[in-house]
């Protein structure tokens, strides 16, 4: 556990790169409660949940994994994420989550999750 990385994963790196090629701006790793992957704009929080941590689909396979230590681990992140997601948007920010299947296999989707939530610039209208 202790080599598990949370910053400068491939699926992060990979996700920085496409925001890059859009011309998104961002602040990766912003000192924010919750430990987001980026902030864009002023008040737009990321978070990049990988599938396995965060519990994608978590019904279907929990009952594959060990009940002593990882199915509750799971469960523990999943609730935590609720409240962190609860937590910033009660002081102010869009929080948005992206699965990591997503940025691997559907990039486009992922850019445009996230350009649905910037604001269109009066003068680009």
């Amino acid at each position: 556990m202790s080599r598990i990385r949370s910053k400068g994963t491939a699926i992060e790196l990979l996700f920085f790169g496409l925001l890059d090629e859009a011309k998104v701006p961002f602040i990766a790793h912003p000192k924010i409660y919750g430990k987001p992957d980026c902030l864009i704009e002023p008040n737009i929080l990321i978070f990049i949940d990988g599938d396995f941590w965060h519990g994608w689909h978590f019904y279907k396979w929990k009952n594959n994994l060990s009940q002593e230590y990882w199915r509750p681990k799971i469960e523990r992140n999943m609730k935590r994420d609720i409240s962190t997601a609860r937590k910033l948007r009660r002081e102010g920010y869009k929080v948005i989550r992206i699965w990591e299947h997503t940025v691997k296999k559907n990039p486009g989707m992922a850019i445009r999750k996230i350009a649905s939530h910037i604001p269109i610039a009066e003068s680009q209208k």
